[in-house]
C-alpha cells in the first residue's frame, strides 16, 4: 500500500513513517521543509513539500491509497494552520485518517473531569481550531482519532480503538504511547473504511 503521512517530520509522524516501512508499505512523506528530512529507505520513501498554509502548492495525492495526518499546532504556527491542513486533505479527495485530540469538540468531556480541566488549562486557546479541523475532516469522509495525552513508551499489547460513543469516561487522565498510537492509526489506514466517524485509541 502507498501511504502518505502529513507531518512526517514531527515526533508522531516520524514513528508513523518507521512503522509503515516496517509493515512493507511505500511512504510519501509530506513535510513543510523537505531539506530537513532524510530518506529512510530509498526506493520506498518519497518526500514531497506540503505546506498546508499554501493551498495552491499542496501536492497532488492521486497516486496514494490513504493519507494519515499527524499534524498539530506547532510553535510558531499562527491560527488556522490545523484547519488549513484539514481543508487541504479534504480537497485532495483521498481516504484520510485524521489525528485529533480527546477533550476537544464533541469529546470535550469524554476524558473525564480532570482531563477536561487539563485540556482547558494547557490547550484552551487551540480547542476551537481542533474542533473545526475535525468537523472539516469528518465532513470530507475521514476517520478521526481523538487521542488522549501522548507519551513515550513501548507498543501496548492490549491496544485497541473504540467508537467515541462507547468510551467509558475514565477517572484518571488517559494516556497512550506514541508507538501505540502510530500502530493504531496504521491499522485503521490498512483495514478501515472511509467515514468511520470518531475513534478513540486506547492501550
Amino acid at each position: 500500500m502507498r501511504v502518505a503521512i502529513l507531518g512526517a517530520s514531527g515526533r508522531t509522524g516520524g514513528v508513523l513513517v518507521e512503522q509503515a516501512l516496517e509493515r512493507g508499505h511505500e511512504v510519501v512523506a509530506l513535510v513543510r521543509t523537505p531539506a530537513r528530512v532524510a530518506v529512510p529507505v530509498p526506493g520506498r520513501t518519497e518526500i514531497r513539500k506540503a505546506d498546508v498554509t499554501v493551498p495552491r502548492g499542496f501536492p497532488d495525492l492521486a497516486d496514494v491509497d490513504v493519507v494519515v495526518s499527524a499534524i498539530g499546532i506547532g510553535k510558531g504556527d499562527g491560527p488556522g494552520a490545523l484547519v488549513a491542513g484539514a481543508k487541504a486533505l479534504a480537497a485532495a479527495g483521498v481516504r484520510t485518517v485524521w489525528l485529533g485530540a480527546l477533550g476537544s469538540g464533541v469529546s470535550s468531556r469524554s476524558g473525564g473531569l480532570i482531563y477536561a480541566g487539563v485540556m482547558r488549562l494547557f490547550v484552551g486557546a487551540e480547542l476551537a481550531e481542533k474542533a473545526e479541523a475535525d468537523r472539516i475532516a469528518l465532513d470530507a469522509g475521514a476517520t478521526v482519532f481523538h487521542a488522549p495525552d501522548v507519551t513515550d513508551g513501548p507498543l501496548s499489547p492490549t491496544r485497541r480503538t473504540v467508537p467515541l460513543a462507547e468510551l467509558r469516561r475514565p477517572l484518571l487522565p488517559p494516556r497512550i504511547s506514541r508507538a501505540t498510537l502510530a500502530s493504531l492509526l496504521l491499522d485503521e489506514a490498512e483495514t478501515g473504511r472511509a467515514g468511520s466517524g470518531i475513534l478513540v485509541p486506547l492501550g
